[in-house]
């Protein structure tokens, strides 16, 4: 099957059921009963194991071609799990321009765990190849990143590891299996928050991991059980609804960010627009590559903080607000909301000034937008 039919029918889990439902059901029981004493069944406990969340988990690993999914309670919880299987004195290098909750959970938690870290450009891979120690476990990039749409080379990241024991992690958020599937281009294991474009509604929170390595499936999984902070089923069914249209929001997100992209470059308020659907990007032709398309996210800079925030405040269609990858655009202000844990010289230094600002375009009308965005310039 296409991709397109992937979202809508990828999900086999529906046909077990004697009904003949064609909508996953949402099992809602903390608990199940036992067929015998001394026989495991295969649900006993949510916790553990649903129906639902399977469904939703299996649907994910067929978007990106995987045996295996994992879900989670958010993205964040998808990303502390996997870190938990480092140990004292490993070391990881990773995107500099990762998102700023990561970017905070590394610093407050992995760190103080005796995890060594290394932040720096993974656009550049002869910075990669300068940072790999003896005790080097993973490399986790970003790509594109967020907010600065920096693209990274999975392909080639893949191949200068691929004899060193190191696992590569990549998070897929932004475009989604249904533009890039960073396993067949080399990677261990794959992040997705699914709160963003997989949900696409912005009314769940949601996690993914994806990965083909056994090994890594069984020991993200008896983490997640052991923390408890596995998918609930109502928000498993949420997903499997919401990535029905992935590929048609997708598309359309795609096609209003270029045109509004284009829009950006020629106000004269805009100082830089970062995009990489953009061809003087400087990731285009690695995105060309590595990608089917180039997603819906723009971060643009203005010529002060004062037009940052008077754009901010007067968006009236476009909704100021954190998150990305709904239905609805959103525009938010990196250095005071996705990034203002990260210190100030940390932000700068990446990018994240207060004249940047980040847009998620979603499937409204192009020319409404575009006429949102000029009265409130």
């Amino acid at each position: 099957m296409k991709i397109d039919t992937i979202c809508v029918h990828g999900m086999q889990k529906q046909k077990e059921d004697k009904t003949g439902t064609i909508n996953m059901p949402i099992y809602q029981t903390a608990a199940y009963s036992h067929s015998e004493v001394d026989k495991e069944d295969p649900y006993g406990y949510t916790r553990l194991a649903n129906p639902t969340r399977e469904a939703a988990e299996e649907l994910v690993a067929s978007l990106e071609n995987a045996k295996y999914a994992l879900s989670f309670t958010s993205g964040l919880a998808a990303v502390s799990s996997f870190l938990d299987i480092f140990n004292k004195g490993d070391h990881i290098i990773l995107t500099e321009d990762l998102y700023g909750g990561v970017i905070s959970i590394i610093n407050n938690f992995t760190t103080k765990n005796g995890v060594l870290v290394d932040f720096i450009d993974t656009s550049d891979i002869n910075g990669i190849k300068s940072k790999i120690k003896t005790n080097t476990k993973a490399i986790y990039i970003e790509t594109p990143t967020n907010p600065m749409m920096n693209v990274t080379d999975i392909k080639a990241v893949a191949e200068i590891i691929k004899d060193l024991n190191i696992i590569l992690i990549v998070d897929n958020t932004f475009l989604t299996p249904y533009f890039q599937n960073p396993l067949e281009l080399g990677a261990d294991l794959v992040v997705h928050s699914g709160t963003k474009y997989l949900s696409g509604h912005n009314d769940t929170l949601a996690g993914f991991l994806v990965t083909n390595n056994n090994e890594l499936y069984e020991e993200i999984k008896t983490i997640r059980g052991t923390r408890g902070a596995p998918l609930s089923p109502m928000d498993s069914f949420l997903i499997i609804r919401g990535i029905k249209t992935l590929a048609l929001r997708m598309e359309k997100a795609q096609q209003n960010a270029l045109l509004i992209a284009n829009w950006l470059k020629n106000n004269n308020k805009v100082t830089k627009v970062y995009y990489i659907g953009l061809k003087e990007h400087m990731g285009y032709n690695i995105s060309k590559k590595q990608s089917r398309g180039f997603g819906a996210m723009i971060s643009f800079e203005v010529d002060s903080k004062e037009t940052a925030y008077k754009i901010l405040l007067s968006t009236k269609i476009i909704i100021f607000a954190e998150s990305l990858g709904g239905a609805e655009s959103l525009i938010t202000y990196p250095c005071e909301n996705t990034h203002k844990e990260v210190d100030k010289d940390s932000r700068e230094k990446r990018g994240i000034t207060d004249k940047l600002i980040r847009l998620s375009v979603g499937i409204e009308n192009v020319n409404d937008l575009i006429k949102d965005l000029e009265q409130a310039f």
